[in-house]
């Protein structure tokens, strides 16, 4: 339960800490952000506040937030269809009645003859029994659509997502991962000020019972200063000799009270989804210090962000292959075994994953927040934007490719939890 609680919200965190950041900007630009979900499928709970409906879904899989003229508007008025209007205090249509006129006694029916609700904001028509006087009445720019008694508001062009500037657009869209790596930072702060910054050198702070270590007669308070003869003076190069020597035999010379000592340890094979590295069992030595701590946020979540793009790369050369990637079900199995290691490591794993997702949102792929960026680039470049058809194309089928992608991923997952 206490894994099924963790993930619950270390999942909610990520997800609405990226969409907010896109909501907020979105809200910045002038944009009618429609929706700000978390989760994809049918809805589970909603709200509507500052024009916004806040939803959670069914499927915990993402989230997204809903600007108008993101996508093409729902409604579409055509000459000769019968509408309602209502009027607010100005005389302004504030409701627009698609169908189920008859629950609406107070909606004036019109025929459509001609409707701008980009620019003009006006619906023009007749009174079905009136037809040789034209009407004209002026739309309040928050007026709604109500079909099936359900109210969307309508979106002037000057808020709708394409209306904005390059420079603007791109900010919405970058800000979601933006947010990612802001959470990141701010996690890694968090450790810092509480569990104290890890020292440079390689002295260890803790030593895991019947581990290759503890075996080999290290203690706490050991600093390493040698492996098979060279000098090494930080964890860095410790931790880097360790996980590329699985089940090799190294000897070691450590720091301990004013004298030195000789230990020979064979670290422990490890294989995590087809990648294998060794592992010694001990914990780096740390010191708190406040200003120190800012310091290590940004050096933890900069290190994090290289070392998962440099895994990025080797997966897309073909150095790893689609086995290392994991979905839902293989996070949440990791989770599982960080939430027993302690609260202070589900924190740092949540910082990872929030990296992680700011990263692979920037990749320009197709329905992700960096080929959206692309295409906004490309807009900037050439001056003129790509045939918005064409980029719900592309976006359509690359989501539909990304979804297999999580499909064959999943399945991956649930396969290496029975082997």
């Amino acid at each position: 339960m206490t894994t099924v609680i963790a993930f619950v919200f270390m999942f909610g965190l990520l997800v609405f800490i990226h969409e907010f950041g896109h909501l907020i900007f979105a809200k910045r630009a002038g944009m009618l952000a429609r929706e700000f979900a978390i989760g994809f499928g049918p809805k589970v709970f909603a709200f509507t506040k500052n024009e916004t409906v806040y939803t959670i879904r069914l499927l915990p899989i993402g989230g997204y937030v809903r600007v108008a003229g993101d996508d093409p508007e729902i409604i579409e008025l055509k000459p000769g269809q019968h509408i309602g209007l209502e009027f607010n205090e100005d005389d302004k249509v504030n409701k627009i009645i698609v169908n189920n006129k008859s629950k609406h006694p107070n909606a004036r029916v019109i025929e459509i003859e001609h409707s701008d609700l980009d620019h003009d904001l006006v619906i023009q028509g007749y009174e079905p029994d009136e037809e040789d006087q034209k009407l004209n009445f002026q739309v309040d720019r928050q007026a709604f659509f109500v079909m099936d008694e359900e109210e969307t508001q309508i979106a002037p062009y000057d808020r709708q997502f394409a209306s904005k500037s390059t420079g603007k657009r791109a900010m919405q869209l970058f800000a979601g991962p933006m947010m990612n790596f802001v959470l990141a930072i701010a996690i890694f702060v968090i450790v810092g000020l509480f569990n104290g910054v890890p020292v440079d050198e390689a002295k260890i702070a803790n030593v895991q019972p019947d581990s290759p270590a503890d075996e080999a007669g290290f203690q706490v308070g050991d600093e390493v200063v040698q492996i098979d003869g060279n000098t090494i003076s930080t964890w860095e190069e410790f931790n880097e000799i360790i996980y590329d020597s699985p089940e090799e035999e190294l000897s070691m010379t450590v720091q301990r009270d004013d004298g030195t000592e000789t230990l020979i340890i064979t670290p422990e094979k490890m294989e995590e989804q087809g990648i294998t590295y060794g592992q010694a069992g001990v914990r780096q030595a740390s010191e708190k210090t406040f200003f120190g701590s800012f310091e290590y946020g940004f050096e933890r979540a900069y290190d994090t962000t290289t070392l998962i793009l440099t895994n990025l790369l080797k997966l897309v050369t073909g150095q790893y292959s689609i086995e290392v990637l994991s979905g839902p079900v293989g996070i949440y199995d990791a989770t599982d075994q960080v939430v027993q290691s302690g609260f202070i490591t589900f924190l740092m794993w949540t910082a990872i994953l929030s990296v992680n997702l700011g990263i692979v949102n920037l990749v320009p792929l197709p329905a992700l927040d960096g080929g959206r960026l692309l295409f906004v680039g490309i807009e900037a470049v050439r001056g003129k934007p790509i045939d918005p058809q064409k980029e719900g194309i592309f976006h359509f089928v690359g989501f539909a490719l990304l979804m297999l992608l999580m499909i064959v991923v999943t399945w991956n997952d649930i396969q290496r939890l029975f082997l």
